[in-house]
């Protein structure tokens, strides 16, 4: 679930901290709709001008918390084999979609109403998925996956089962879900279905 940023010191560092805090509480209880610029001033103890001041609107706060979230020091799981990677994953992935308040959830529905929390979240993702390539690379270390294993197509297709059914289709946390949808990806990767070898005549 994205925190917001500790940076020690400094008033302008303790107001950030107070406000992105606030924001992610104020989404807990009312989403998207019922955040405003007042409630999370009066929430983080700091004056309206203030927050208008340095982030503008509710867009610039969501982009504020989503970017914070993003410089942290999270690290993909190393269960020490590719499907237990993917399954760390994507259970990381569900109890994330699936904790109380739903701050996730309501991150995601704000990305489609607010530009700026828009780029923000995908600039997020870019992120996840970039420091998610170690799993995969891992793997190839250890002779689980062909050389030329495409990381980021294997990376979707683990993980997307898990948003499909837990953000599209809404239905219920299923237990076993993240460790199946992680066994299938691992099996098509072992036998080449994220080749990402070029064309030949390529460079």
């Amino acid at each position: 679930m994205p925190q917001s940023r500790r940076r020690p010191g400094g008033r302008t560092a303790r107001i950030r901290e107070q406000v992105l805090d606030a924001v992610l509480a104020e989404l807990g209880e009312g989403g998207y709709d019922g955040l405003t610029m007042e409630a999370v001033a009066t929430r983080a103890g700091v004056h309206r001008a203030t927050v208008y001041r340095r982030w503008g609107d509710v867009g610039g706060l969501l982009a504020d918390v989503l970017d914070a979230a993003g410089d942290d020091a999270w690290q993909p799981p190393d269960t020490g084999s590719l499907e237990g990677d993917l399954a760390a994953l994507n259970h990381e992935i569900q109890d994330a979609l699936t904790a109380q308040p739903p701050i996730m959830g309501a991150l995601i529905a704000a990305s489609f109403r607010s530009d700026k929390a828009d780029h923000a979240q995908r600039r997020l993702w870019e992120d996840r998925y970039a420091r998610c390539e170690a799993i995969v690379h891992r793997a190839i270390r250890r002779g689980e996956l062909p050389p030329h294993t495409d990381a980021r197509p294997l990376l979707i297709a683990a993980t997307a089962p898990v948003y499909h059914h837990l953000v599209l289709l809404r239905t219920p946390a299923d237990p076993g879900l993240p460790g199946r949808a992680a066994r299938t990806a691992a099996l098509a990767a072992s036998a080449g279905a994220f080749d990402g070898t070029p064309p030949s005549g390529d460079t």
